[in-house]
């Protein structure tokens, strides 16, 4: 069913507004979506092209998963046999990997970021893909991204410096966030943490600037590096003080009641599907993290009596597989409607899913045994030609972060590599 957005915006903003310091210093807000109308003729008026990641902590059965043939004239796996009405939305990837990523659950670290964990003092990654898209293009939402997880605050959303971004796990309160006006109390704290904060960066930044002075050259341009994480927090800070002044969009949808029961995996991806859908359709974000990590306990699905983990380490056990093969389908089949919803919204230029990118993988490409290789991919929309099997070698893997080099490329980021990327996907074009 469709769901009617509103805004209450009051007046449109002028593009030329300038946020000004109590130096003078003047910045230029960025588009906002109240300007949208007053702006027609602008760049801006494109459709926004935006990126989900929704990333699974154990896995997909590959036999169950992958079609035996590759091409676009596949048969559909046990998986994908009740998506044939969107068969040309979507493309399934075998053979692929984070090459030098290994470590079975402890790679979920490096699921978007797909550069190895380090070990000890060492035990950190770099930024993720998701973040990355925020860094450069998160400041048209008031949500520069949006970080999820079902169950819990463990994520694979990570910072330049190899910082973990804690997950909301309730939909409800994500309701709240997104949808809800603060009170005039809560935006002057609001408002009071932005300048407070912009303050300290300040004084930050001068001692760095004197500090410089000192130092030798390897140590400036260390201290150069330093500048710039600053300079970009202040950013944000002042981003973050003008979503202040603005209200939220009003939408038709009530506040979602949180599903107490932590094994109903499938209730809670689909509770959490609706407020993402919610949260693209209204421009609150455009990009998202949503981890599904694995219920210990027993999935409520007829014909399921043993817990979901277990059920991952079958051992090739005939039963447990045809339970754990229950759950999956429900999985997918929970997925397959999500990329179902962003394609019945229309936009300007096509559909909602036609510009955003949906990833769904798993750093296990067999839980069973704890293998990183071979990971499960499924990746949909974001003006791609899909409806293919993209069949790679599963002795030696292709590098899966030569996808992610597509998405932000096709996302209008001018990179030419992430990180162990050899170049873009190949045989994924833009359609």
């Amino acid at each position: 069913m469709s769901r009617q957005v509103h805004f209450n915006f009051g007046k449109k903003l002028n593009r030329r507004t300038v946020l000004r310091s109590t130096a003078g210093v003047g910045m230029a807000i960025p588009w906002l979506s109240a300007m949208q109308k007053a702006f027609a003729g602008s760049e801006e008026q494109k459709p926004p092209k935006r990126f989900v990641a929704m990333t699974l902590g154990l896995g997909l059965h590959a036999e169950n998963l992958n079609p035996e043939k590759a091409g676009f004239d596949y048969k559909p796996s046990r998986y994908l046999e009740k998506l044939q009405d969107i068969r040309d939305k979507y493309t399934v990837v075998s053979g692929t990997s984070h090459p030098e990523v290994s470590g079975g659950h402890r790679a979920e670290a490096s699921l978007l970021s797909a550069t190895p964990m380090g070990k000890g003092a060492q035990a950190r990654t770099t930024i993720s893909i998701d973040q990355l898209l925020a860094k450069h293009m998160g400041h048209h939402t008031r949500f520069p991204s949006l970080v999820l997880s079902s169950s819990g605050n463990n994520s694979p959303s990570y910072t330049e410096n190899g910082s973990m971004i804690p997950a909301e796990s309730s939909p409800a309160r994500l309701f709240m966030q997104l949808f809800v006006n603060d009170s005039p109390e809560e935006q002057a704290k609001q408002l009071h943490r932005a300048r407070q904060g912009k303050s300290i960066m300040d004084l930050v930044a001068e001692d760095a600037k004197s500090l410089s002075r000192e130092l030798g050259a390897g140590d400036r341009d260390r201290l150069a590096s330093y500048f710039n994480s600053v300079r970009e927090l202040e950013k944000r800070m002042v981003e973050a003080e003008q979503w202040a002044h603005l209200p939220k969009p009003k939408v038709d949808t009530k506040k979602p009641i949180d599903i107490s029961n932590p094994n109903d995996f499938i209730g809670r991806q689909r509770l959490m599907n609706d407020m993402i859908r919610l949260a693209l359709s209204t421009d609150s974000t455009r990009f998202v993290s949503y981890h599904l990590g694995g219920s210990g306990g027993v999935v409520p699905i007829q014909g399921v009596d043993e817990g979901y983990h277990s059920l991952s380490h079958h051992g090739r056990d005939e039963e447990k597989l045809e339970q754990l093969a229950l759950i999956e389908t429900a999985i997918i089949h929970a997925w397959a409607d999500f990329v179902r919803g962003l394609d019945g919204i229309q936009e300007e230029e096509g559909s909602l899913l036609e510009n955003t990118s949906i990833l769904l993988t798993s750093n296990l490409g067999n839980a069973s045994s704890h293998d990183n290789r071979n990971m499960p991919v499924l990746f949909a929309g974001g003006g791609f030609k899909h409806g293919q099997h993209l069949a790679f070698d599963q002795k030696r893997n292709y590098p899966l972060p030569n996808l992610y080099l597509s998405v932000l490329q096709q996302s209008g980021l001018e990179v030419d590599q992430f990180a162990t990327s050899t170049g873009t996907m190949r045989g994924l074009d833009v359609g």
